[in-house]
């Protein structure tokens, strides 16, 4: 039995086409674990395609096809799934865009994963081989993320990465930020692996450095600490995500410092409190910006900082002040997208109820593209005032003027703002 996992790229960030360079591409986890759980009594032949970092190709050969998809890539993925059944092939549309749109993903797949894939996945498998394929699967509520196999990192193409080596200790987040997806896909449910399961796999890994992909790990602080400190004596360095509440416990902070963080993404969203307010973020308090910075750079962690444009609270001179703010705090990699109303999200809702939305091309839900009417200015403005705030925040003067106060370590910062410098100079030519 052959077995082909696809994860499509969208055009800006697609191996060739895009413009995302290979230092911004770590490993994904999604077709690896998939691997990882095909069950051990079928018998099969396993290919997977990133197509951040390769073609698809037109002839895949395999006897089912399993492609994960958000909802920026969802058409790009239709359109594969639809050239696939047309030869004959079998295949399962699973991941975010699925789970929040099943009955859409139907109208392309012979079947739908919604939700976790660590149980569905394995039983798709088994009623493929037996005839039994049912149209929609739907994982459990009570899925837990214990005795989850160690992914197929072995089929990755090592070369094309800047490193391999992802892990996801946690999954979920206890908040409810009115653009997020992952309350609505997942629930506001954390689940939890168990640490030593998360030791014992990050211990066979190659080299120094691991990047976590867990969207909130230090939600349960008493697990972030017990975590941290079996996690000191590997002498790892490693990157994550945080969110601004990072800084406020001091012994997890320590420890967290001491288990070897270098790098963090931290979802500031803006420079206003009443826009943090508006996205149901209260926890994330403007004024305490330079404060959580400041503690993060005196232990010499970097920080990716993302930032979101065109709330309702927001006025055409948010640009040049986001841009000021984060050269003031020196925010070692700024990353800006537009608000976006992913489907059945409550900004979706709210917007749709207003009818404010104005396209419903999945293919320009990429965080790039505005696709509703802002309330103080224009689709135009906030579109340009986007683009120009990348421009401006990757020129040198800003990258200067951020990396000259950040202490860091400039052999990871200025390699990164190099290349999102390319990224910026050639966002403009992706932009519909």
């Amino acid at each position: 039995m052959k077995i082909a996992l696809l994860l499509p790229g969208g055009d800006i960030y697609r191996y060739r086409k895009g413009t995302f360079k290979k230092a911004l591409r770590y490993a994904p986890l999604t077709l690896t674990t998939l691997a990882a759980l095909v069950p051990p009594e079928i018998e099969a032949e396993i290919e997977i395609y990133d197509e951040g970092v390769e073609e698809i190709p037109e002839d895949i050969d395999a006897d089912i096809v399993g492609i994960s998809i958000i909802t920026g890539t969802s058409i790009r993925a239709y359109r594969i799934a639809d050239r696939l059944r047309e030869k004959g092939i079998t295949v399962v549309l699973g991941g975010v865009h699925p789970t929040l749109m099943p009955h859409e993903a139907s109208q392309h797949a012979d079947a739908v994963v919604v939700g976790f894939g660590e149980l569905t996945w394995p039983q798709v498998l088994r009623d493929f081989v037996t005839g039994k394929l049912k149209k929609i699967y739907v994982a459990r509520a009570s899925t837990e993320i214990k005795h989850v196999p160690v992914p197929r990192r072995d089929l990755l193409k090592k070369e094309k990465y800047a490193t391999i080596n992802t892990v996801q200790v946690t999954r979920g987040c206890p908040h409810h930020c009115k653009f997020c997806v992952v309350p609505v896909a997942w629930g506001r449910r954390t689940y939890y692996r168990p640490v030593r399961e998360v030791i014992e796999e990050i211990e066979k890994l190659e080299g120094k450095e691991v990047v976590f992909l867990d969207p909130n790990p230090i939600g349960d602080r008493e697990y972030a600490k017990k975590f941290f400190r079996e996690l000191i004596p590997l002498k790892k360095l490693w990157l994550g995500l945080a969110t601004t509440e990072v800084t406020d416990d001091p012994e997890v902070f320590s420890l967290m410092v001491k288990s070897g963080c270098r790098g963090l993404l931290i979802g500031f969203e803006s420079v206003s409190q009443l826009s943090l307010n508006e996205a149901c973020k209260e926890f994330s308090v403007v004024g305490r910006y330079g404060e959580i910075m400041k503690k993060l750079h005196d232990q010499g962690i970097g920080v990716m900082g993302t930032f979101v444009l065109g709330f309702d609270t927001d006025t055409p001179d948010v640009f040049e002040r986001t841009l000021e703010f984060v050269n003031r705090i020196h925010i070692d990699l700024p990353r800006y997208s537009v608000y976006t109303p992913f489907p059945g999200t409550p900004a979706y809702k709210e917007l749709e109820r207003e009818g404010r939305i104005l396209t419903r091309d999945w293919s320009l839900y990429d965080g790039q593209h505005v696709v509703f009417r802002p309330k103080n200015m224009s689709p135009e403005k906030l579109q340009e005032g986007l683009l120009w705030l990348w421009k401006h925040s990757y020129g040198v003067p800003s990258i200067w003027k951020r990396l000259s106060g950040s202490r860091t370590l400039l052999s990871l910062s200025l390699p990164l703002n190099i290349a999102y410098r390319i990224y910026a100079t050639n966002l403009p030519k992706y932009v519909r």
